[in-house]
């Protein structure tokens, strides 16, 4: 696909800030967006496919709490990074326990901001690898199912859900853990305080603890000023911990004692802190064959496994693809204004028959791009995918002299040796990029920021690819 250099807006009234953070991001590599205040950050971030948003918490005609609001509503996986100045942390601290990724303290070094924006911008590439979705009459607890497998998670879910135990989840990415773990917390009476969730496998080794348990001034290199960790954010809600098979072993004996006293001490810090977090873990290893090779503490895996959840593989309950089929449908042809009515028959067989290994955040993807390019009332075999219609040539098929795609010139690939290969596949690719991008135009009617929008690539390198490929801008979707 088409090379990807990750989006980020920066939002902030002071002009000369702006400049700063567009500069050090760039040398980077990222591609930065600017606003100068809330109002215009949604304008941007209705236009563009934006990864990661930095934002004031003070400004003009809508504020970065707003702005944390809205964003969150439209994406929930979307981090935010706060912008504050000394005054205003205690809003900054309420901004993280509404769902703000992270915030800056105003001056800010580089170190800091570099530290930052990787961490959160992994997180999202993480949380993508999982699946959630809203509310829909076909399933409990906002969860879309109702197979045997399904039914037994919803009788556990009501069970535990208004307890103080922990639970530990456990399933392949993409079979929505996260999303469990929130049902828990919105089902408690812990519903009204911060859910507060930490992905393990994003966090630095060497950074963990300060991310767990917060740290005082001075305490590291870069550590310009104290700042609590998820379990002071969380007091009196949940903490979800994500993927805890990554968290170090010398980490799990200070997790242990919280779990056993409720108690710890900041990095740097003298004073013990004590705090009522119900804490939700969840992975996708085998954490007994971790304890074998003395990756992971059996004492903390048997504190943390007092209620276990197992989330089934997508292909063990195959019966419940159609219900996600319609309401993954619904979504997309909302968000890219299509009347998709259904699948034919055919393809919603391929669809139930295929093994899934990205499970529902896969099918949710193979939807979108169905939805997307169907042309019909309803979507057909040639609108999925190649791996779900079972192509497993991708479009290549033999030649008596070698490997050539589908339509190519007889012999194209005849020359033999390893060059004629790479020639081949970098021809077919390039009109697969092309199909894409005169696909997303027409979609798009002619707007390349939209069509940018859903390639999820940015505009410039959407321009960039356009004019390699010789299609002209604003000269209509299949202009050569």
């Amino acid at each position: 696909m088409l090379p990807e250099r990750k989006q980020v807006l920066v939002v902030d009234d002071e002009a000369n800030l702006r400049k700063v953070l567009v500069a050090q991001l760039s040398r980077d590599g990222y591609d930065v967006h600017t606003a100068e205040d809330g109002e215009a950050a949604k304008e941007v971030l209705a236009e563009h496919h934006i990864d990661l948003v930095i934002t004031d918490l003070r400004m003009p005609k809508v504020d970065g709490m707003e702005l944390l609001r809205w964003s969150l509503a439209e994406d929930p996986d979307r981090p935010i990074v706060m912008i504050t100045a000394h005054g205003t942390v205690d809003t900054a601290v309420e901004a993280l326990k509404l769902g703000a990724f992270d915030y800056l303290t105003k001056p800010f070094d580089q170190t800091e901001i570099r530290r930052i924006v990787a961490k959160a911008l992994r997180t999202r590439d993480l949380a993508e690898a999982d699946a959630s979705f809203d509310g829909t009459p076909a399933g409990r607890f906002r969860i879309i199912g109702q197979s045997t497998q399904i039914q037994q998670v919803y009788g556990l879910l009501e069970k535990v859900a208004d307890t103080p135990t922990t639970v530990l989840i456990s399933g392949e990415s993409g079979t929505g853990k996260e999303l469990i773990a929130r049902a828990l917390h919105e089902n408690s009476s812990r519903a009204a305080k911060p859910f507060i969730r930490l992905n393990c496998a994003a966090i630095p080794k060497d950074l963990m603890e300060a991310e767990l348990f917060g740290f005082e001034r001075g305490a590291f290199t870069g550590a310009v000023t104290s700042k609590p960790g998820k379990f002071e954010l969380a007091n009196g809600g949940t903490l979800f911990l994500d993927e805890i098979g990554e968290i170090p072993v010398e980490m799990q004996v200070k997790l242990l004692r919280v779990l056993q006293e409720s108690e710890f001490e900041r990095v740097g810090g003298i004073k013990t802190i004590s705090v009522d977090v119900r804490l939700v873990t969840a992975t996708n290893r085998d954490l007994r064959e971790l304890i074998g090779k003395g990756l992971f503490r059996e004492d903390l895996f048997y504190r943390l496994n007092v209620v276990s959840i197992h989330l089934p593989a997508l292909r063990e309950r195959t019966s419940d693809i159609p219900l996600l089929v319609e309401h993954f449908l619904r979504k997309f042809n909302e968000r890219l204004r299509k009347k998709v009515e259904g699948c034919a028959p055919d393809a919603m067989a391929r669809l139930v028959g295929y093994e899934w290994p990205g499970n529902i955040r896969e099918l949710e993807n193979v939807i979108e791009r169905a939805v997307l390019f169907c042309d019909e009332s309803r979507i057909s075999l040639k609108d999925l995918t190649p791996e779900v219609r079972g192509d497993t040539r991708a479009h290549l098929t033999p030649t008596p002299g070698g490997v050539a795609p589908v339509g190519a010139t007889p012999g194209a690939a005849a020359s033999g040796g390893e060059g004629g290969l790479r020639e081949t596949v970098r021809a077919a690719m390039a009109r697969l990029e092309r199909e894409l991008i005169v696909r997303a135009l027409a979609q798009t009617g002619g707007n390349v920021t939209r069509a940018a929008r859903l390639l999820k690539i940015s505009r410039k390198g959407l321009q960039l690819k356009m004019k390699e490929l010789g299609l002209r801008e604003g000269g209509g979707a299949g202009s050569p």
